[in-house]
């Protein structure tokens, strides 16, 4: 080679290591910046270590970073869409560990008898219905407590008189009693010979004569003799509940309770990338044929992380305001009650057995002490050899609580998935039921659990209660209404710091459901899931809760809901 022919392949080779060089340059800084950069007045991280910081970067549905504005503005390139938030307030997407979307759907649907305070005003409300439902039709709706009218007792089928055009069937507010009138009854068979099912009961007049309310097992009798509602029902009800939700700030539930086709749906929703909230579903432990076909399959999850299967829920008792919910000792108010079983110890055992063994966790409903007690023994056994902290074992609602019983979470590492609003909802009749002995021992202790080494993740256990986590966090943190009542709190020395509930709704909500590597927190390299606030918890009263507005939820980087564009309804 002459020397003309190695200069210009010297040039040359220099030529192409500098293109190389720009190219590689060009594609590191386009690595290196986010595609969003959120800015705002406080980040919340709920991470010890860092607990505040000013702006978080994102990219591909990952935080890159989290910081202070100078920092994290380093990562805006030409493409980063920038969402600042100059006086909000961010938090770690807020999960709700209980809840039940198509029951949301389905409420938001029918008939509202929530804050209804007496049996006519609910009559008139049923005639109303009536008026506007297609022959043939039921009309139902959910809602009503006769803990908020003047007599307190059971309503009866004749308080529903001259609605016999159709039948009415009205799940009490906790969906554990079911009130219906005399052709619902006619349709079923309804007799006053017809046995209480097992786990149920058929409430009888002095007559011996059923008087239109069924509890627990026994709202069967009639619901099995309602049409069933198909898969687009079922997805009209999600789609509006998951809709709901995100205005209230919500990234996440933990649906409790999922029957075959709404897993089906669940499925078909996150094949579409139609889910905007993150589902951790449960499978409905009463349909066992269900349940051990699924769990051949073993834990499932979506691609996006937007559906996970990996829970079957079981229930052990009914509830406290309809006496179902299993107790140690009689119901105060009604000394020859104890509350109902709805399944045996043995069942309980089996299914938990056989659901650890295929790799999932178990969720039961238990409300009483007997069935807390029930359930903790259950667990014990199906602990001999194992780790807990592989199997995160739950019990949803542990609203009342034996003493002996309380440390036992922290020493089987059970986790107590409780509803903090259920506290403030039930206190005015709470004593009534129990007897205040009770109600101090051991009634919505969440305190208690924590200082005992328990874990706790926070929900709303929606319909039965709104689906703002904002009002269950005011309620543990205060044990008050709406209105600041009682003055001081109910029995004030189980209230929370406002760390520890926005903790329940993120961090130990995340780790129920075994997602705290990727979620409850603000992080690099977690899921960017946030909860955007008008205003902040941490400042003065907490009354700012109830007056605090959501801005923005966002759900894997994506915002799926916003308060400018929301419809007036919607603020």
């Amino acid at each position: 080679m002459n020397s003309k022919s190695l200069t210009l392949a010297l040039l040359g080779s220099m030529l192409l290591l500098t293109l190389s060089g720009f190219a590689t340059t060009s594609c590191t800084s386009r690595r290196s910046t986010a595609d969003l950069v959120i800015r705002a007045h406080v980040i919340y991280t709920a991470h010890p270590a860092r607990p505040k910081a000013e702006a978080v970067a994102i990219r591909g549905g990952r935080i890159i970073d989290v910081g202070r504005k100078s920092k994290i503005n380093r990562l805006i390139g030409k493409n980063t869409e920038v969402l600042d938030f100059k006086h909000g307030v961010i938090v770690p997407g807020l999960i709700d560990a209980h809840a039940h979307l198509a029951g949301l759907g389905k409420a938001l649907s029918e008939l509202d008898l929530n804050g209804t305070t007496s049996r006519s005003e609910v009559r008139d409300l049923v005639l109303q219905a009536i008026s506007t439902t297609p022959e043939g039709e039921w009309v139902e709706g959910r809602g009503w407590d006769q803990n908020d009218w003047v007599d307190t007792s059971f309503p009866n089928w004749r308080d529903l008189r001259n609605t016999n055009q159709r039948p009415v069937a009205l799940r009490r507010v906790d969906g554990h009693a079911l009130w219906a009138n005399q052709a619902a009854m006619r349709i079923a068979g309804i007799t006053s010979d017809t046995p209480d099912p097992k786990g149920g009961r058929i409430v009888h007049d002095g007559a011996g004569q059923p008087t239109g309310v069924f509890v627990d097992n026994a709202m069967d009798l009639i619901t099995r003799h309602i049409p069933k509602a198909d898969a687009s029902v079922i997805r009209t009800r999600i789609e509006r509940a998951q809709a709901e939700c995100n205005r209230f700030g919500l990234a996440a539930v933990h649906d409790a309770s999922v029957d075959s086709l709404g897993l089906a749906v669940y499925r078909q929703m996150a094949e579409e990338g139609a889910l905007t909230l993150r589902v951790y579903a449960m499978l409905d432990g009463s349909d066992p044929v269900f349940v051990e076909q699924e769990m051949l399959r073993g834990p499932q999850g979506s691609s996006t992380d937007m559906l996970r299967v990996r829970a079957v829920k079981l229930i052990v008792d009914g509830a406290l305001g309809s006496r179902g919910a299993l107790l140690l000792e009689p119901y105060t108010d009604d000394p020859e009650n104890n509350g109902l079983l709805i399944s045996t110890r043995e069942n309980l055992a089996r299914l938990t057995g056989l659901a650890i063994d295929r790799g999932f966790q178990v969720a039961v409903h238990a409300i009483g002490d007997s069935a807390n007690r029930v359930m903790l023994d259950v667990y014990k056994a199906a602990l001999i050899g194992r780790n807990p902290e592989d199997l995160r074992l739950r019990i949803e609602h542990a609203q009342i609580l034996d003493s002996l019983d309380i440390p036992r979470f922290g020493e089987q590492g059970v986790i107590a998935s409780m509803q903090p609003r259920h506290a403030t909802s039930d206190m005015p009749w709470a004593a009534d039921r129990l007897g205040e002995e009770r109600v101090a021992e051991g009634a919505y202790a969440w305190r208690s659990i924590l200082e005992m080494g328990g874990k706790l993740a926070f929900g709303s256990d929606f319909p039965v209660e709104p689906p703002n986590p904002l009002l269950g966090m005011y309620s543990a943190v205060t044990r008050q209404d709406e209105q600041g009542q009682p003055e001081g709190g109910w029995y004030p020395e189980q209230r929370l710091t406002m760390e520890e509930a926005l903790l329940g709704f993120t961090h130990g909500a995340a780790y129920a459901e075994f997602a705290e590597r990727v979620r409850g927190t603000i992080e690099k390299g977690k899921l960017a899931d946030f909860t955007v606030l008008d205003k902040d918890p941490f400042e003065g009263e907490p009354s700012v809760l109830l007056e605090t507005k959501v801005l923005a939820t966002i759900v894997d980087g994506r915002v799926v809901f916003d308060f400018k564009q929301a419809s007036p309804s919607e603020k």
